[in-house]
């Protein structure tokens, strides 16, 4: 679980992230789950778009993937959100206030 200011912290360095997967009208699926959870493992930090035509939203698609890989939702605004979820052993991300 991140702090408030944690959270603060991965907001800005996400700021200049683009969406790196997207979710269709298919949802989320077992493959797309395994793709994050190795992009988090070298990461940390992922973008990903959820598109028009899907059944979820973006809060949905969010936590229903970090609940499966057990990474935190930093943040949801409109159909894109972010995930966030260390390296435990090689962590490119140091965050503060840990």
């Amino acid at each position: 679980m991140i702090t408030p200011k944690q959270r603060a912290e991965l907001k800005g360095l996400a700021n200049s992230l683009q969406a790196v997967f997207q979710i269709g009208k298919g949802g989320v699926n077992d493959q797309q789950i395994t793709q994050i959870d190795d992009y988090l493992r070298v990461h940390e930090l992922v973008k990903f778009s959820v598109l028009d035509n899907s059944l979820y939203s973006a809060r949905e698609a969010a936590e229903e993937i970090a609940e499966k890989i057990g990474a935190d939702v930093v943040q949801v605004i409109g159909s894109k959100a972010v995930l966030y979820k260390p390296n435990p052993k090689e962590p490119v991300i140091r965050l503060k206030n840990k």
